[in-house]
């Protein structure tokens, strides 16, 4: 019984790991442009359910796609204030480019907020569901099944509908796009406000049951790369597998080994996976 409990428990976590990295993943397979501030998206994010809880008083039912709402217009702003520019030149403007936005919300968010950990409150989304000797914390059964829900959702927009296709047809191809009739500017940015809004509901589900700091992005930016690699940079479905791996993994090395050696008994199976497998579990050589 309680190996089944480290699974759910992994599971649904690892349904949050897999849709904020759906984000990165899509934003990389539309522009090959690697955003070393979607962690940071993600405690923005965090900030924006706790601020909307404690000042507007209003719950997770309409802070969630708040959080999704704010999350999507910086991504977009960022699309057309930065990154459309630094896609011009070299591969190390576009990384340092988006490291500094990384440093400016993490500081901003230090200036505003101080460096003080705040949390939602344990009873926001109240209970715990028993089943026999299964106990499942009511605030990560919610953050797990949404996650899980969106990140397919995400899938089948891309594979499923005309406006996926346009985007697909922008990422193999900017050039032929144009010529065919599809706008890559448009297309590009909502990749990136997509991106943004799967950090913002991401963030906001996990402030539900996780600590808020400015520097909770650090853990969350790697979690997201580490993902992305495992899955295969550019594969949703990829993100998605790696994701509830990740989530089963820190589960069991937790119970096992302690809460400290999680991460590194990630990090440790994912070098050994890329040196097997260097495109990640669904990626293309």
């Amino acid at each position: 019984m309680i190996l089944l409990q480290l699974v759910i428990d992994g599971l649904l976590l690892g349904a949050v790991y897999a849709l904020f990295s759906s984000g990165l993943t899509l934003i990389w397979g539309m522009m090959n442009v690697v955003n070393f501030a979607h962690g940071d998206f993600v405690m923005v994010a965090m900030y924006v359910a706790f601020f909307a809880f404690t000042l507007l008083k209003i719950g997770p039912v309409l802070f969630i796609p708040l959080a999704a709402v704010v999350l999507f217009c910086l991504g977009v702003a960022v699309y057309y204030g930065l990154v459309r520019h630094v896609m011009r030149g070299p591969m190390l403007a576009q990384i340092i480019s988006t490291f500094g936005l990384a440093l400016f919300l993490r500081y901003s968010a230090l200036w505003a907020f101080s460096a003080n950990f705040v949390s939602l409150p344990d009873n926001l989304v109240g209970g715990t569901f028993q089943f026999g000797e299964l106990r499942i914390s009511a605030a990560q059964l919610l953050a797990g099944i949404t996650a899980l829900a969106l990140t397919l959702g995400m899938h089948l927009l891309l594979t499923r509908t005309d406006l996926g296709s346009r985007m697909l047809a922008v990422s193999e191809d900017r050039t032929a796009a144009a010529l065919v009739g599809i706008r890559p500017d448009p297309m590009q940015a909502l990749a990136w406000g997509l991106g943004g809004a799967s950090a913002g509901v991401a963030g906001a589900l996990i402030a539900l049951f996780f600590y808020v700091s400015p520097e909770v992005g650090n853990s969350f930016t790697l979690l997201a790369f580490v993902t992305v690699c495992l899955g295969g940079f550019g594969s949703v479905p990829g993100a998605l597998l790696a994701g509830l791996a990740i989530g089963v993994i820190q589960s069991f090395s937790a119970y096992w080994l302690g809460p400290s050696t999680k991460d590194v008994v990630v990090f440790a199976l994912f070098v050994l996976l890329l040196w097997v497998r260097p495109q990640g579990l669904l990626g293309r050589a």
